[in-house]
């Protein structure tokens, strides 16, 4: 006998609260964990690819793993350097951008020239207050994140989980399929196919616009001589899954460093501005369409409602839960919704007892009356005098 939905109800609440609880108290023990588990998450189709050409699993994790450090030791040494060479120069750099913006605005408005206007005095301080706010600003961000996350751990941690995570992660998809309440595993099974679907979606291929783009703006942005070419390139490609503002954040910020150093050269500053374009025309034509697809049921505001709302209750640890939690929130409520328009609730009593119209036919014809059927035809008499045919006279 299938237990009452009300106590059913009961009990996954209390699940749902072990876990948020579990979260909150746990967050920073199961950093690397989370970490790890969403590396195995992103890498296990390709351990599938390599199983399905013929290798055993833990020859397809080992060569995983193994390209991937030597990916991350390659970004830490050469990339990750320049970037906050890069950061920090422009953010010193920004109270020499601000006097030269002066001198251009002062060249076309002379009246700015007056020592007590309001703008000269705002452009001013506007260059020493982004110099000393963003050193904070860099400052912060990094100390926090060493506070938060124990480098030493971390590294050592996190490859570890994914090795094994991605090494068993079949065995396990399995062992909880074999655990699912049998009343409805059905519909468990297929929550969960669209879950995947939708992080699929998302995380595999709005990841992999995002590294793609990143890379493009970045390595295009430096090879026409832009400076701070990479860190633009980082921003605009980090931002990329919010549609547009990647491309209109990145190519504002690329532009307006154009023109402070090519400031008359305006066939350099074109191809600055085309680049960004271009990148708008590969990622809306050609990456997103072959990577995420039309459609993947995760809105870009939602998305940004989550992270900011996991991010405010639980911190980094839950930014990072904030995907996939959005995921299995947007398909619960589309579940419902469904459920809700299959219920007498929205069909109504009336709806439902109605029986079908009949379609429309024309009437039936009317009998008519019995009436006498009229004399049949004689045969035609011939209007000729008797005795006039065929006699000659």
């Amino acid at each position: 006998m299938a237990l009452p939905t009300r106590d059913q109800f009961r009990y996954w609440a209390i699940a749902a609260l072990v876990f948020l609880l579990l979260l909150w108290f746990l967050g920073g023990v199961l950093l690397p964990f989370i970490v790890g588990g969403a590396i195995a998450y992103f890498l296990d189709p390709v351990a599938d690819r390599l199983e399905r050409l013929g290798m055993s699993r833990v020859s397809a994790t080992t060569i995983i793993s193994l390209i991937a450090l030597l990916a991350v030791v390659l970004l830490v040494l050469a990339v990750i350097p320049t970037l906050v060479n890069q950061l920090t120069a422009l953010v010193n750099a920004a109270p020499d951008i601000a006097k030269r913006l002066q001198g251009f605005l002062l060249e076309r408005f002379p009246e700015l020239a007056d020592s007590t206007s309001t703008i000269r005095q705002t452009l001013a301080e506007l260059g020493a207050a982004i110099q000393a706010r963003g050193g904070q600003l860099v400052q912060g961000v990094l100390s926090s994140a060493l506070g938060v996350i124990s480098v030493v751990v971390f590294i050592v941690v996190v490859p570890v989980v994914a090795f094994y995570l991605l090494l068993d992660w079949d065995e396990m998809v399995k062992r909880l399929d074999s655990m699912l309440p049998l009343d409805h595993a059905p519909t468990i099974r297929r929550l969960a196919r669209e879950i995947d679907a939708v992080l699929a979606g998302f995380v595999r291929g709005q990841v992999s616009v995002c590294l793609a783009l990143g890379t493009f703006y970045a390595a295009a942005l430096m090879a026409a001589g832009l400076q701070f070419g990479l860190i633009v390139g980082a921003i605009a490609g980090a931002i990329t899954f919010i549609p547009y503002v990647g491309s209109i954040i990145g190519g504002t910020l690329a532009v307006g460093l154009a023109l402070f150093q090519f400031w008359g050269d305006w066939v350099q500053i074109g191809i600055i501005a085309a680049i960004f374009a271009v990148g708008q025309f590969v990622e809306g034509n050609i990456l997103t369409p072959k990577l995420v697809g039309k459609s993947v049921g995760l809105h870009p505001v939602w998305l940004l409602l989550a992270l900011s709302a996991f991010g405010a209750a639980f911190g980094f640890v839950g930014m990072l839960i904030a995907v996939p939690v959005a995921a299995a929130i947007g398909v619960l409520t589309r579940f419902g919704i469904e459920q809700y328009q299959a219920s007498r609730l929205y069909i109504g009593t009336s709806a439902a007892t109605a029986r079908p119209v009949a379609p429309t036919t024309p009437p039936p014809a009317v009998a008519q009356p019995d009436m006498p059927a009229p004399p049949a035809p004689g045969p035609k008499r011939s209007r000729k005098p008797a005795g006039s045919g065929g006699a000659g006279m």
